[in-house]
């Protein structure tokens, strides 16, 4: 454990100092349960207090559940455990403890810190004033919507606008099979909870969205990764896990991958559904990212038609963050159980801001700004790519489209280590681990190409590169 920083001149008593310094390590995952603390003797002697001190501060930590004491042993860092009665059942956000930190650092409030690891595209990237201008002709409309729930599946004029929008996919898709949810990320609850109890076996993609890993932990699944290639899942890796573990789902997302970026092949999608068909396997497409890509992509869900895939989508990754409009289509007996389960977990969805994302995509200017951000997107990556190759990184794949650049350090050293550094220097960076279902030690970042303009970034990937 590196020193905490005190301050004798500093208004707090040193022991509350000790306090504050151990538990914010802790929060931020520094300090894993089980990990054993220095002992009191070579802790007051490393930072200059008395032994008395740190036995108050360290009796303060177990008090507040953040350490064990040991008798004869010392102080460890304690699990956060739940009640017996608990731990069968109900919400262990222990499982999802690893993503959790970084969706608190991410979207913590941090002035003058780099997110190259970020998920979505800077505010600035935004079409704040389209958003303007939808909210105040929403403005001048009376209605219920403005006081009452709405409807369970979601704002029928919307719900119908996604179905024709699946189907110049050629996706074959009616309003009825349409559920408006939360954000995309709704949807993958709506979804796990209708599938998933505690032991199943859950296929997801190798490495994938940390996100639902740690949903799906928390739902007490079992995840299984299918290895991701520059053309999508591995497919014959994927039919062996199958026949080992029989699941009875799996979650996917085919289009500019979170993370590397990559998109599904027709071939490969292909295999996919004959493997789903063969082994009656539910697959959740998630397709967050495919309005980056222009044209007509290969999806799923247009070559299944919806049979046995359930398509999600949503649109804060091109709106809006704070805009939590998302959806899934699926067969219409589906849809309604899954509309049940929505009225049961959270009534209704929002109808204002499904409203105003309706007048977004009606009033002519969402295709503009969508034609503006990948044109914007593409001269980013050409930029970030050659900035990180220059840094001595490898990329996994040349690409022209979407958010995301997976690339690896030459050394092939673990890239957590890079990045709890890089952290101490105001740059958020996003390791291999954390997109792996098992948190397994990985050489790989992921960047998000929007949000690699600050030379910083690549300074401190060229000073950590290894001396030969």
């Amino acid at each position: 454990m590196n020193a905490i920083d005190l301050d004798p001149h500093d208004s707090r008593p040193l022991i509350e100092q000790i306090v504050t310094g151990i538990k914010q390590r802790i929060d931020e995952r520094a300090l894993r349960p089980g990990a054993r603390l220095p002992a009191i003797r070579r802790f007051a002697d490393d930072h200059g207090v008395s032994k008395f001190t740190v036995v108050q501060a360290f009796d303060r930590l177990v008090a507040m559940g953040y350490l064990k004491s040991r008798q004869g042993s010392g102080f460890y860092v304690a699990g956060r455990e739940q009640s017996d009665a608990a731990a069968g059942q109900g919400c262990q956000l222990e499982r999802a403890v690893d993503v959790l930190w970084l969706l608190r650092n991410a979207l913590r409030e941090q002035p003058h810190v780099a997110m190259p690891g970020a998920g979505w595209l800077p505010g600035e990237w935004m079409d704040e004033s389209g958003i303007q201008r939808s909210l105040r002709t929403l403005s001048r409309k009376s209605g219920s919507y403005l006081t009452g729930y709405g409807s369970p599946a979601g704002y029928e004029p919307l719900r119908a606008l996604l179905a024709r929008r699946l189907q110049d996919q050629e996706v074959g898709c009616t309003t009825r099979q349409i559920v408006t949810t939360r954000g995309a990320t709704h949807a993958l609850d709506l979804i796990s909870r209708y599938f998933i109890k505690p032991g199943d076996t859950v296929l997801v993609d190798d490495p994938g969205y940390y996100t639902l890993f740690g949903y799906l932990k928390l739902l007490g699944a079992k995840l299984v990764g299918v290895p991701w290639t520059p053309l999508g899942p591995d497919t014959a890796v994927m039919e062996s896990l199958i026949q080992e573990h029989r699941p009875r789902i799996f979650f996917t997302n085919t289009l500019l991958h979170n993370p590397t970026g990559a998109s599904i092949g027709q071939a490969v999608a292909y295999r996919v559904l004959q493997l789903a068909e063969r082994y009656d396997l539910t697959i959740v497409e998630d397709d967050i990212y495919g309005d980056f890509l222009a044209g007509q992509p290969t999806r799923l869900a247009t070559l299944d038609q919806l049979q046995r895939v359930i398509f999600v989508g949503g649109f804060s990754k091109t709106v809006s963050a704070s805009l939590r409009v998302g959806y899934l289509a699926c067969r219409y007996e589906l849809a309604e159980s899954l509309t049940d389960l929505k009225l049961l977990t959270s009534l209704t969805t929002s109808e204002i801001d499904e409203r105003l994302l309706y007048e977004l995509l009606t009033d002519g200017y969402y295709r503009k700004h969508l034609e503006k951000l990948r044109s914007r997107l593409r001269k980013a990556r050409l930029e970030a790519s050659r900035s990180l190759e220059r840094s001595g990184l490898q990329l996994y794949q040349e690409s022209e489209d979407g958010l995301f650049i997976w690339a690896r350090r030459a050394s092939g050293e673990n890239a957590t280590v890079l990045a709890a550094a890089a952290a101490k220097q105001g740059v958020m960076l996003a390791p291999g681990a954390l997109f792996s279902p098992q948190q397994e030690a990985s050489p790989w970042l992921r960047f998000n190409a929007a949000c690699c303009s600050d030379p910083a970034i690549f300074r401190l990937l060229e000073d950590a590169q290894p001396t030969v």
